[in-house]
């Protein structure tokens, strides 16, 4: 039976198989049973360099299947009963729960042990689940140093170190927690870093903390991917709600709608959920289980509109998004990417509407640069777009002379 909490979408695979990388019968047979036919590009090159015990840096989208590419060689070469062995940082507590499902699955026939250590929850479950005596620890970089203090979990016998969506932990901030943890695990260790970026920050943390890594980029060309619609609305500051509606009666299937900050977030929802839409929300001041029941109600359906700040930039993985509305455009490219990347999975279509005034635009610009092409400007019904504006009362203007 597959795992509710593993995302199922569409991935665009490569035309090998899985029996080609080295994997043994045991995980091959977990593999089929879950449906994998064939490896995605970054699995097929990850997977055979990860099981020699090399360095590995993936760069590679969110959704491109790379949390298998470090699963299936850990549950591979890990051995149960000899402590914590493994060790996994994820930026949110959404990516460490959906990695502690796959290690939950891939790692049952050698019997490998999880514990996911993440803010935002009680403590005591974590206490149990550690002195269990689990062979991999999954965790948020804030939580496990809170462990580490207590001393209820030591990282001195790590062999491998998984290092997930590392560009996403670097914006959170946790570039000092990454070097201390860093600093406390062996020497002697593999170490796998995936981000779908490669900033300074991150060319010092391979640099410092790796040993000559292979480098895997399969990084589509202008970083966005495949099958996203993007679309542009330029409208005056005090329109954008207006047009935020009007796109949600435009576009009728499963969306998400990004807003910059916490309190924007709740602002929306409310008036969403006013209008009679059936929306959720997630931000950073949610306890974790209002995070997990409103992406488990935008998962199954219940509710069509999921407003969400950044912290689900890269922590959702639901599959079937058709539509995210950028109402707050994002401060920098690569989050316009990270967003996008919500939308439009494996081979599925999607679209990305952007609100914007005219004080954006040079963030349009550089957007525009990452993605080799002007965004087409689009207008709602009901909203009188701000260029049209701008052309009449230039028109007004000549008149006038």
């Amino acid at each position: 039976m597959i795992n509710a909490a593993i995302p199922q979408h569409p991935v665009r695979t490569t035309d090998q198989n899985f029996t080609t990388l080295g994997l043994s019968p045991e995980i091959l047979d977990t593999v089929r049973q879950i449906g994998f036919e064939h490896p995605t590009p970054i699995q097929a090159a990850v997977i055979p360099i990860a099981l020699t015990g090399r360095d590995v840096i993936g760069l590679a989208q969110t959704g491109s299947g790379k949390t298998a590419a470090f699963a299936l060689p850990l549950a591979e070469k890990l051995t149960h009963g000899r402590g914590v062995r493994g060790l996994i940082l994820s930026p949110t507590r959404e990516i460490a729960l959906q990695t502690k499902a796959f290690l939950d699955l891939f790692g049952a026939n050698h019997q490998l042990a999880t514990a996911c250590v993440i803010g935002g929850v009680k403590m005591r479950p974590q206490f149990e689940a550690l002195r269990a005596k689990p062979d991999i620890v999954v965790a948020t970089p804030g939580r496990l140093l809170d462990h580490v203090q207590r001393r209820t979990v030591s990282l001195s016998d790590i062999e491998v170190l998984v290092l997930d969506e590392a560009d996403h932990m670097l914006d959170l901030g946790f570039l000092p927690q990454m070097r201390d943890i860093l600093k406390l695990l062996p020497r002697q260790r593999q170490t796998m870093m995936f981000s779908a970026t490669m900033p300074d920050s991150i060319e010092m943390i391979a640099r410092d903390f790796m040993r000559s890594p292979e480098r895997i980029d399969i990084m589509p060309v202008g970083g966005a991917a495949e099958g996203i619609t993007h679309r542009l609305y330029v409208v005056k500051e005090e329109d954008k709600r207006n047009a935020l509606l009007a796109l949600l009666h435009q576009e009728l299937g499963s969306t998400l709608v990004f807003a910059r900050r916490k309190v924007d977030a709740e602002w929306l929802f409310h008036i969403l959920e006013r209008q009679g839409h059936p929306v959720a929300r997630i931000h950073a001041d949610q306890s974790q289980s209002r995070r997990v029941s409103a992406l488990k109600t935008f998962r199954e359906g219940e509710h069509r509109i999921l407003v969400a700040t950044d912290i689900a930039g890269r922590g959702i993985d639901v599959p079937g998004i058709e539509h995210v509305i950028n109402f707050d455009i994002p401060e920098n490219v690569d989050d316009y990417v990270h967003r996008s990347g919500r939308t439009a999975r494996g081979a599925a279509l999607g679209i990305v509407s952007t609100i914007v005034t005219w004080q954006d635009l040079p963030m349009v610009r550089k957007i525009e640069e990452v993605l080799g092409e002007k965004v087409p400007r689009c207008a709602v019904a009901g909203v009188e777009p701000w260029e049209e504006m701008e052309k009449k009362a230039a028109t007004r203007g000549r008149r006038r002379v």
